[in-house]
């Protein structure tokens, strides 16, 4: 998670643990207060964008020409925002990932900015990603005035944990991410007995456990779309699920490899105004075609997209999933702040609908989930997070069986292949 920090020592043992309290409980509700705070500020100016101003001008909303203006305008606020306020609003996005080393506190105001103006312009990214950053770097720097002595790593996972633990209303999906993240960290040193699990995760999980109930006594989010239920598995339901949670990865996959060349052509316009206005723009084109359920986010969105599976033709669900995958990979190499797991949701559900509207026999909430966990698998390269969203996804308990076994074929045509994240020279990680 945070690589200088893995020589760091540990922290173990019950008088190490204790004192970790009060700071993970004020991490927790401070993270998810900031998370509260700009989706507050960007659903203000969301209203203002997507129904005040048309309804004053006398335009339809969703009008073809008014998405196409309100995204272009918002590419260039973010521009104006990256080149001309302190920080730039962070590094590249795409040389970013969900959880990464502190960036300066500076940083943070305009990436924040930056993140409210996509969020309310209908850029497709979710929030995850700049306010992870954001509280890692203004808890970082909080905490290491308040105890130099303490590990980064330390704050740094207070801080994912409590972003994150917000974002889903639960602990569970933090302490998978940060489980996952621990995996091969090198232990305290020769002599000493690694600590245990546990107590790696009992400061993030309160932060986690804060965060999350922050956001539900505050906000009382739900991952609830409403799907129809799932009453028990059959024979073909197993076949399906292998299908079509690896045909999301392999659509995933076919974003992550043509990542990459999209964005070394943003980058020939250098100027970060340009490159974001232009990205703006070809985001409201794909809106234009794609139609207004694939613009913004996407979690509001697939609940509308799943309130009546039947109503969609097979030819409108193939078209969302792909315009919404173009849209999340646009805007993430064009330069946009903002996160994938959202975004990427939204194709997943349209994918396994779209299974569902080919193949009748291919239950929804199956179609849906499965293929959630396939396209989040290939784009964020995160088990236990595509798992565990997937499985909140469904009413039912009785479909997470089948999407262990769905993770299977999925992981093993995406784990070792390029990521959707890039080197400073555009070249991908693995």
């Amino acid at each position: 998670m945070v690589q200088e920090a893995s020589s760091q020592p540990l922290i173990t043992g019950p008088r190490s643990l204790l004192p970790l309290i009060l700071p993970a409980l004020a991490v927790g509700a401070g993270s998810a207060l900031l998370l509260l705070g700009v989706t507050a500020v960007s659903e203000e100016l969301k209203d203002v964008l997507w129904t005040t101003l048309p309804d004053t001008l006398g335009i339809g909303s969703w009008s073809s020409g008014w998405m196409i203006a309100v995204l272009t305008a918002t590419g260039l606020a973010v521009g104006l925002v990256v080149w001309k306020v302190p920080g730039n609003a962070g590094p590249d996005p795409a040389t970013t990932g969900l959880v990464d080393p502190p960036v300066p506190a500076r940083v943070a105001p305009g990436l924040l900015l930056a993140s409210a103006l996509a969020l309310a312009g209908g850029v497709s990214l979710g929030p995850e990603n700049p306010i992870t950053a954001a509280n890692i770097a203004l808890t970082y720097r909080l905490g290491h005035k308040l105890r130099p002595a303490a590990p980064a790593v330390l704050w740094v996972s207070l801080a994912a944990a409590g972003t994150i633990g917000a974002l889903f209303g639960t602990p569970v999906a933090a302490a998978l991410i940060i489980t996952e993240s621990l995996v091969g960290r090198p232990g305290p040193g020769e002599g000493r007995p690694p600590p245990s699990l546990w107590d790696q995760l009992f400061g993030p999980l309160i932060a986690a456990g804060a965060g999350g109930i922050t956001t539900v006594l505050v906000a009382n989010p739900t991952f609830d779309i409403d799907l129809p239920g799932f009453s028990g598995s059959r024979y073909q339901d197993v076949l399906a699920a292998l299908v079509i949670a690896s045909v999301g990865a392999v659509l995933g996959m076919a974003a992550v490899y043509a990542f990459p060349y999209v964005h070394r052509a943003f980058r020939w316009l250098r100027n970060p105004v340009a490159t974001l206005t232009l990205g703006g723009l070809l985001l409201g084109l794909l809106g234009a075609l794609g139609g207004n359920l694939t613009l913004f986010k996407g979690l509001d969105e697939v609940k509308e997209l799943a309130a009546d599976v039947d109503s969609w033709s097979a030819g409108d669900l193939a078209l969302m999933t792909v315009v919404k995958l173009v849209a999340l990979m646009t805007a993430s190499a064009c330069g946009f702040r903002g996160g994938r797991i959202f975004p990427a949701v939204f194709v997943g559900v349209a994918l396994g609908l779209f299974a569902h509207a080919v193949v009748p026999q291919v239950h929804p909430t199956l179609g849906a989930v499965c293929g959630v966990l396939g396209v989040l698998m290939a784009l964020t390269r995160q088990g236990w997070l595509s798992l565990f969203t997937a499985a909140v996804l469904a009413p039912d308990a009785e479909v997470l069986p089948l999407l262990c076994l769905a993770s299977l074929p999925a992981w093993l045509l995406v784990t070792g292949r390029p990521m959707m994240q890039l080197h400073e020279d555009s070249s991908p990680v693995r």
